[in-house]
This record gives C-alpha cells, sequence and structure tokens, in this order.
C-alpha cells in the first residue's frame, strides 16, 4: 500500500508524547520530503535511512517520499526516528507486512550500515507511556534501560534486519533484560575524616532530614572530602524515586542501568552557565540540579559561581521543580535535590587564620561573601564552620565512626519520618510544619528567645523547627525539646 503509519514517541521534557510517522509514496520524480517540524537531527535521517535500506538488502523507493510527523506543531528533535522512517518505507513499498505494525512503538537511531544504535531517553518514553496497549521496539543497548519499567513489553532489536525478520514473523526479537545493579557503589567512608566532630554532625543531620549545608573554612580543611561521604551516609533510594532519577538521567544520556537506584553526586564546576546548571537550550534539557534529582548536588567554591547562576537556585530549593521557558519551547524537570556547598570566609581563604596570613582587606571581604545574596542563604538549612585540622590530629590514626554506623542512624531517622509524614523533614510545608515540628515549652521559649536576638525570617523561623524536627528524630523522641532547638539554632546562626 503506499500509505504506512508507525507509530514511535518524541521528547517534551520529560513527558514522551506519541507520534505518528506517516510515509507516503506518489508517483512523479523521486524525492524525499520531511514535514511535521523536524530539526537538523531528523531532516538528515533521509541520507541516513536511504544508506541502511540499501546496505541491508532493501530496495530504496525511487519515488515521490513524503514523510510527515504527527503532531505537526510538536518539534521533532534527534535519530530515534530513523528506525520509524525506515519501517515506514519498507511498509509503504510493500517490502514488508504491515500486519504486525500497530502492535509496536519503535524508536532508533540507524547507522549506514542498517545497525540500530541507542537513542536519549528511552526509559522516559516508557515510563511516559505508562500501560499501554503497544509493546516497544528498542536498540539493545535502549532496552536495557527502559526494562527497568516494563520489561515484558520491551524487545531488543541489534540492526534494521532483525526487526523486519521480526515483522514477517521468520524471526522473533529477544525480550530485554535489564542489566542487574552492580554491588552499591563504594563512597568515601567517613572514618578516614580526621577530627571536625561538628561538620560531622552536621552531615549526619543534613544526610537523617534532606536539609542543605553551607561549609565555610580555609582550604584544606577538608570540605570537599567531607561532601563527597554524603551519599554514602543516605538510605537506598525507594523503587518510584529510581526511576525518576534514572528517567532524568536516560534524557541527558547519562544512565547506566548498572547504576540503578543508586544516589547520584553531582559536582559542576563553578564556571558552569545557568543553564549548564538548571538546564535549557534551544531544545531545552535537564540541567545539573535535575541530573542530581533524588541525589546531592555538590557546589565548591560557592562565591566563585556567577551571582545570577547562583540566584537561579532559589526557586527549585523550594519547589523540588524548574520550569524552562523559551520562546516556541516551554518543559518541567523535576529537581529535588540536597544542596551541598562549600566556600572558603575571604578571597585568598585564610580570613581568621591564627598564622595572620590574610592580606584581604575588609572590603575584599565584604564583596566576596556579598556575592551569596540574603534570600539563597535563607533557603540553606546548615551553616557550619570547617576549622583546619591541627597536625597532632592528622598524625592519628583513623578512628572516628564509620560511614555504615551513621547510615544506619539516619535510615533509621529517615524511617520515623516517612511513617509520620509521608516524606523527608526538609519538604515539610508550613501546615505540615505547625502540626509536626511544634517544641514543648522550654523549646518554644528558646526558639521565640533566638529568633528575636538573631532577627530569623518566617523561612529561617520555620527551617530551625524542621531541623530540630530532624535531630529529634536522630535522638529517637517524638517531643521536640530545648536541646534540639538549641543545637538547630546554633547550626543556623551563622547563616544570619
Amino acid at each position: 500500500m503506499p500509505l504506512a503509519i508507525v507509530r514511535s514517541r518524541g521528547l517534551d521534557g520529560l513527558a514522551a508524547p506519541a507520534v505518528a510517522v506517516e510515509v507516503h509514496l506518489a508517483g512523479g520524480l523521486p524525492s524525499v520530503t520531511l514535514v511535521g517540524l523536524p530539526d537538523t537531527e531528523v531532516k538528515e535521517a533521509r541520507d541516513r535511512v536511504r544508506a541502511a535500506l540499501i546496505n541491508s538488502g532493501f530496495e530504496f523507493p525511487a519515488r515521490r517520499i513524503t514523510i510527515n510527523l504527527a503532531p505537526a506543531d510538536l518539534p521533532k528533535e534527534s535519530g530515534r526516528f530513523d528506525l520509524p522512517i525506515a519501517l515506514g518505507i519498507l511498509v509503504a513499498s510493500g517490502q514488508v507486512p504491515a500486519t504486525r505494525l500497530d502492535d509496536y512503538e519503535f524508536a532508533g537511531e540507524l547507522s549506514l550500515s542498517g545497525e540500530l544504535r541507542p537513542v536519549r531517553g528511552a526509559l522516559a518514553m516508557v515510563l511516559a507511556a505508562g500501560a499501554g496497549e503497544r509493546n516497544f521496539v528498542l536498540p539493545t543497548e535502549s532496552a536495557a534501560e527502559a526494562a527497568l519499567v516494563r520489561p515484558q513489553d520491551i524487545y531488543a532489536a541489534s540492526s534494521l534486519l532483525a526487526v523486519c525478520a521480526h515483522l514477517r514473523g521468520d524471526e522473533t526479537l529477544p525480550g530485554a533484560t535489564a542489566k542487574p545493579a552492580e554491588s552499591v557503589t563504594q563512597h568515601p567512608d567517613l572514618s578516614e575524616v580526621r577530627g571536625q566532630a561538628q561538620v560531622k554532625r552536621a552531615l549526619e543531620i543534613a544526610a537523617a532530614g534532606g536539609h542543605s549545608l553551607l561549609m565555610s573554612g580555609p582550604p584544606g580543611s577538608g570540605k570537599s572530602m567531607l561532601a563527597a561521604r554524603l551519599p554514602g551516609l543516605l538510605p537506598p533510594l525507594d523503587d518510584a524515586a529510581a526511576l525518576e532519577s534514572a528517567a532524568v538521567l536516560s534524557l541527558a544520556g547519562k544512565f547506566r542501568p548498572a547504576e540503578f537506584g543508586q544516589r547520584i553526586f553531582r559536582n559542576p564546576h563553578h564556571t558552569a552557565s545557568a543553564a549548564a546548571l538548571v538546564g535549557g537550550g534551544s531544545t531545552p534539557r535537564p540541567g545539573e540540579i535535575s541530573l542530581a534529582h533524588n541525589g546531592v548536588l555538590f557546589l565548591d567554591e560557592l562565591p566563585e559561581f556567577d551571582r545570577r547562576v547562583l540566584e537561579s537556585l532559589r526557586e527549585p530549593l523550594e519547589s523540588g521543580h524548574i520550569h524552562i521557558s523559551r520562546a516556541a519551547r516551554h518543559a518541567e524537570f523535576p529537581a529535588r535535590f540536597q544542596l551541598v556547598a562549600a566556600m572558603n570566609p575571604c578571597p585568598c581563604g585564610w580570613h581568621g587564620d591564627s598564622s595572620g596570613r590574610c592580606r584581604c582587606t575588609p572590603d575584599q571581604v565584604t564583596r566576596y561573601r556579598g556575592k551569596l545574596s540574603g534570600p539563597l542563604l535563607d533557603r540553606i538549612d546548615l551553616n557550619v564552620d570547617v576549622p583546619a585540622v591541627p597536625a597532632a590530629a592528622l598524625q592519628q590514626a583513623a578512628d572516628g565512626e564509620s560511614s555504615a554506623s551513621v547510615r544506619a542512624r539516619v535510615s533509621a531517622a529517615m524511617t520515623r519520618q516517612l511513617t509520620r509524614q509521608g516524606k523527608p523533614n526538609a519538604r515539610l510545608g508550613t501546615k505540615e510544619i505547625d502540626h509536626h515540628c511544634q517544641p514543648d515549652a522550654a523549646g518554644a521559649a528558646l526558639l521565640k528567645q533566638a529568633a528575636n536576638r538573631l532577627g530569623l525570617s518566617a523561612r529561617a523561623f520555620h527551617r530551625v523547627q524542621k531541623v530540630a524536627r530532624t535531630i529529634a528524630d536522630l535522638a529517637g523522641v517524638e517531643q521536640i525539646g530545648a536541646a534540639h532547638i538549641a543545637e538547630a539554632v546554633q547550626l543556623r546562626r551563622q547563616a544570619n
């Protein structure tokens, strides 16, 4: 028949709307016309498909070929439509039967030899499709991703010939098999850090409640070392959170099936642009804050980031998602990340050091610290100093508490939170704070006194309550007391 319709899917943020690839053959001078708002990568499919068909032993019709990617108002990008376009041409020209075509959705990039190459967003496509009526045919590597969602409905194909043999009924494509997760990544152990008892305590509280953390100290005091150990303190992801995280990574082509379910640790350089950090581009793609979804985002040398870049973090820190708007495209990505940041106390890093090495003027120190706005600091729950470690402590054997021991307490505290309110303390809303984070009489009096003396904003006031709730959960007690409030205020004090 001269018309064939092949089902596929595009990408629109984390969504994957259905796309119908319509191929029509007509008389006239041989030509290939591709319509339906394709970008350059999709337009180049004409040449890839032609070479793939010929090298696979098929005939490329010497007719007028019109290919429509519907709906017409959805921008189409990447090489994912190579396979459905090739199949549409083969079905329309009668070289492959159309009897089983409507049972499947297809996506895959073709090499010139007809081999199939992986595509971005395979897991997001299948996740967005839900429990659909059609099966998916995907390149082998992409199928391993998608099999994490619906293994019974995914077929892995290595080449165009294999797909055509399956549609003809000559052979059956193998079902996709999800690669088993490797052993949990061995994050550096907390016991390797000498000294820094207060900072380790802050790290434990941050892990237990999902709180953001800012560390300030001189060079070499261990800020980056401590931040790298936070993922090892976090409890494992549940299946739903792991799928969300994997879907975002799949959009960027950074997902590895063998790492499924593991916490992400992203550490962008301070020269990163706003688009790199929060996402963007003419075709919006996820940035670092979305790639760190359900994981840790570590920003080292925080004041060295461009101020506009840092200000772009304010909304997603509160909402847990980022909405990117461009002239022709809009996309929304999840961004429920745990922020950990580090900074020096001054440009040279030695402000307040007893050695007197700092030569920064007061104006230089003020300008340096002024790169961090009050509204941004107000959104960071914990702010701790990381002092230089004495030489005597460095020479001692590492005998601190291990990450596994701390993780056990963190997991127990997180279990209490999920049982009580269904979410970590850091994500509590105002009404939930009133219900779950009210201290006893002594704690309430201390909180009121601290708020008056330190001039806490309403946001800071609530964040102190949430941190105190986490400290109480770590202690295994239901009622927030004055000791919990006092520690929460002490960990907040330096931010004000």
